[in-house]
């Protein structure tokens, strides 16, 4: 138990003792409650909102109940002063010897140290890049692809079982647009010269699925009417498209345990079996759409198409799942695959383009029919990145024909660059990748802030040993005074930082706490640049030396398993 949960405990029995002196009525509802480190650090080590959020179902004035509470609190040992602030908050200070006993379990912990049985039992599917296959990633995609991998990541961390999934677009007319450009380097790599127009994919990358192709098929395809190849072509060039894109992923560290495709789900008849279900309901019903707001086309015209009652989840019209062809929209065939995921998981999380924005409403509305309320189901939209050099914009990349690829940024900077920059903001929010800057050995660059801080802590460790100082599991802490505990009240955050991201989705959390817990490490650093007694390495003094290693040391193991929820290696030399 770490010290934030062993403290909700405290303040559980806290109440519970005014319950049983009549201090407080008996079944009040606790969730609101909080123990948390307090806004401003000279108010104490923990706070809590426990009056404030009890005080009116008590009927009682809050600070009068605050100072009750205060005082049961003040009876636990590791509790040092508590003090009542404004109209009811309570502040607690806790003894060093606390702190003390934290970094121990820090130490005893290792590496699972944070996790957690938040999520036990808990099946979460969380699909994320899910590019269409028509060429290779590019940073487009690397941001989705991050923020989706990280929080997998972290929410095994928090105890869930994991499903990480990608859904391959294989059946829209974009796969058969690519069908039609590998067609054109077919031909090509028979002898032929071609022109791409425009519509069709120009990148180079198609030129080896042309080559093999040819090799295969000779020229039986180059004068033949478009049913005889398109399927075969269309087939071929997805699966070679998604060893490009597996390969790509492999780059940023990421694997998926599931391929999901769309042609698959059509075959096996899972969106006439998702309609099936709804009209049983009555979610799905035939109408027709009111005509478009505004000057309507001279070649509109009412049409009766099965519509999804999105309205009654809080949408603004309900949405047809087919189009007047029969074929199914993209919301008809996003509503099935939704219906599939939904039988193998309790939960749900979609990452998606901030350009995919219009349609969150619905397919929220759609979850929530098809599983009845039951299934927690989060989007999250992550926004483009701006790619820059020197702050200039980057030019597009040969080989894709029009973009940028995943594989050329990598090449440059590595994978944990690329994987820490994307989380060093909101998914939500606008980003500049600057190649200069990211590489950039600064304080305003949190991948080396953070990776120089672990380099830093494993030198200290080789410079104790060349010394004749070897690190101990068990050095005398009370050589550590409170200035320096400061640190470890940091650290112990990390268990409910990795909490409160996971109930969040949000993975840049860990991100921005690793920055923090770096920066608090490099300026106790940076005091014994100034002041000799405050040194981590103190030749002649063997005692105080391990005892600061044990606390550089903790702060080393927590920047680890940051990193590692990152998927960033904590490097221990920077070059």
């Amino acid at each position: 138990m770490t010290l934030y949960t062993r403290f909700a405990a405290h303040l559980n029995a806290a109440l519970d003792a005014l319950v049983a002196k009549g201090d407080l009525p008996g079944g009040l509802e606790r969730r609101a409650v909080t123990v948390e480190p307090p806004r401003d650090a000279t108010h104490g080590d923990l706070a809590t909102n426990a009056a404030m959020v009890l005080a009116k179902p008590a009927g009682t004035n809050p600070r009068a109940l605050a100072e009750k509470i205060a005082a049961e609190l003040q009876k636990i040992d590791e509790v040092s002063a508590v003090s009542v602030a404004g109209p009811g908050f309570i502040n607690m200070t806790l003894t060093d010897a606390t702190w003390r006993d934290e970094l121990a379990t820090i130490h005893a912990e290792g590496d699972l140290y944070g996790r957690s049985a938040l999520g036990k039992g808990t099946i979460v599917n969380i699909e994320y890049v899910s590019a269409n296959p028509t060429g290779p990633m590019h940073m487009g995609h690397c941001r989705g692809a991050v923020v989706g991998d990280a929080l997998a990541s972290l929410l095994e961390f928090v105890g869930h079982d994991v499903i990480r999934e990608y859904y391959v677009n294989d059946a829209g007319g974009q796969v058969d647009t690519l069908a039609r450009s590998a067609h054109l380097r077919y031909r090509e790599a028979l002898g032929e010269t071609i022109a791409i127009p425009e519509g069709l994919y120009p990148g180079e990358y198609l030129k080896p699925i042309g080559e093999k192709l040819a090799a295969e098929h000779g020229a039986a395809f180059v004068g033949a009417p478009e049913g005889d190849w398109l399927a075969l072509f269309r087939r071929e060039a997805v699966a070679a498209m998604l060893v490009m894109i597996r390969a790509d992923l492999v780059l940023l560290g990421i694997h998926h345990d599931k391929f999901a495709s769309e042609a698959e789900l059509q075959a096996a008849g899972k969106p006439e079996a998702a309609e099936a279900w709804l009209r049983a309901r009555d979610l799905v019903y035939d109408g027709v759409l009111e005509a478009p707001k505004g000057e309507v086309a001279d070649d509109w015209e009412p049409v009766e198409l099965p519509l999804f009652r999105s309205t009654k989840f809080g949408d603004d019209q309900d949405r047809p799942i087919k189009k007047s062809n029969g074929a199914w929209t993209y919301f008809g065939a996003d509503l099935a695959y939704h219906f599939q995921k939904a039988e193998s998981a309790d939960q749900l999380i979609d990452i998606w383009g901030a350009d995919h924005a219009g349609t969150v409403k619905r397919i929220v509305a759609a979850v929530n029919a098809l599983t009845e309320g039951k299934t927690r189901f989060d989007v999250k939209l992550v926004q483009m990145v701006r790619l820059l050099r020197a702050g200039e914009p980057v030019k597009m990349s040969k080989r894709s024909g029009n973009f940028v690829t995943l594989a050329d940024v990598v090449e440059e900077v590595g994978k944990d660059v690329v994987r820490f920059t994307m989380l060093t903001r909101k998914a939500d929010a606008q980003m500049d990748f600057d190649f200069a800057k990211v590489v950039e050995a600064s304080k305003d660059n949190p991948v080396f802030y953070v990776q120089y801080a672990h380099a830093r802590i494993a030198s200290l460790h080789r410079r104790a040993r060349e010394a004749g100082i070897e690190a101990t599991t068990s050095p005398d802490l009370s050589r550590l005074d409170t200035e320096e505990l400061v640190l470890v009240k940091l650290a112990a955050q990390f268990p409910r930082i990795a909490e409160s991201a996971a109930l969040a989705r949000e993975p840049h959390r860990i991100a921005f706490y690793l920055y923090d817990l770096a920066a608090e490490f490099h300026a106790a650093w940076n005091v014994g640049n100034e002041r000799a007694d405050r040194r981590y390495l103190i030749a002649d003094d063997a005692g105080l030396t391990q005892a600061r290693l044990y606390l550089a040391g903790a702060i080393g193991q927590i920047i680890r398993t940051g990193l590692g929820i990152m998927g960033v290696e904590a490097v221990e030399e920077m070059h």
